[in-house]
């Protein structure tokens, strides 16, 4: 199915059979910082996606286990799950996935998926749902970091400027920006590329890059560093986008390994430059949701396995929060964190009604 991001100051995302919703204020972020205090809780939508979005989260000296979900199945309209360590971990899904999306379903509620993994686009997301056994799973029902990087370029006109995205990447951005007719290059095509360190040596950057966007990339590479710094710092008003800061992920079951901060990481420290974050715990994709559904946000809850983009994507956004304890943070991470979320299961399978 492809995805169109239409070019209006006035509208929103559509996917497939997805309508138009108003984004004005969403075109109006510049920065995006996350800070942390355990005083109160406020949603800085004018501050937009760069850098580390700067919102105050509320702690709670209690952290509670959801004991009784009946009353969070029966109250929120709309659950968002994240995907690595809540669905599946690697490619084994996680027991009571498929019962719980097929629970809900059949109560009548909406379910999204929320990953910040860009490695895959929406098209191939789905069919990993599908090898899983989540056959009951629809593409507009995904939502990636690597949707969020070519929809916001969209946004903000990027296409009409007759610039090109230079990718630190996987076939997932490339995909997505694809669908919506962005013209980009390196990614997958420089993966095995070298420089050339011999006296005079250099790389020549095309002048015409307004955008670098960095996913996670198995194949990063120095010539790609290089290439990224040279763009960030010689062509005018080139921007720095990233999927997402995770800094751990799931390739297999087996570990956790080095995320896309590593990645984002190596082009910060060359350039001393910011991002501008598209990603959990940006609040671009949840305005889409809410926007579409008409819902408040309170109606909708998150479930996901980071404290520091799930859950302070839900709370800075004035959703419901469920940490589920599948994934990357640990019991005794939980209890020490000034993240707290509302509640905290083992696995999604303690979401099923019994």
């Amino acid at each position: 199915m492809e995805t169109q991001f239409v070019l209006s100051s006035r509208c929103a995302f559509q996917a497939s059979r997805l309508s138009y919703y108003p984004i004005s204020h969403l075109l109006s972020k510049k920065k995006t910082r996350v800070a942390l205090n355990n005083r109160s809780c406020c949603r800085h939508s004018h501050r937009g996606l760069r850098g580390n979005v700067h919102m105050e989260v509320t702690t709670s000296p209690k952290v509670k286990k959801l004991s009784h979900p009946q009353s969070l199945l029966d109250g929120a309209q709309l659950f968002i799950f994240d995907c690595d360590g809540v669905i599946w971990k690697g490619d084994t899904l996680i027991s009571g996935a498929k019962e719980l999306v097929t629970q809900l379903k059949s109560m009548g509620k909406r379910v999204y998926f929320i990953t910040n993994n860009s490695t895959k686009s929406r098209a191939a997301y789905l069919k990993k749902f599908i090898s899983l056994g989540l056959d009951n799973v629809e593409a507009e029902e995904i939502l990636s970091s690597s949707y969020a990087a070519a929809a916001y370029l969209t946004s903000i006109h990027f296409p009409s400027k007759g610039k090109k995205v230079y990718v630190i990447g996987e076939r997932g951005i490339e995909e997505e920006l694809e669908k919506h007719n962005i013209s980009f290059l390196g990614g997958e095509s420089d993966k095995d590329k070298f420089l050339d360190m011999r006296p005079g040596g250099k790389v020549v950057q095309d002048p015409q890059v307004g955008a670098v966007v960095v996913g996670f990339d198995r194949y990063i590479n120095y010539y790609k560093i290089q290439y990224a710094q040279l763009c960030l710092s010689q062509n005018s008003d080139c921007l720095f986008i990233a999927t997402n800061l995770d800094s751990v992920t799931h390739l297999t079951d087996a570990q956790e390994w080095a995320g896309n901060g590593a990645m984002v990481g190596a082009i910060r420290g060359c350039t001393q430059k910011e991002p501008i974050v598209v990603g959990k715990p940006s609040s671009l994709l949840i305005d889409h949701v809410i926007q579409k559904h008409r819902l408040e946000p309170n109606q909708i809850c998150m479930v996901g396995d980071r404290l520091d983009t799930d859950i302070l994507f839900g709370k800075n956004n004035g959703l419901q929060t469920v940490l589920s304890l599948s994934g990357v943070t640990t019991k005794e991470t939980l209890f020490s964190s000034k993240i707290i979320p509302d509640y905290y299961i083992q696995s999604v399978a303690d979401l099923l009604n019994k």
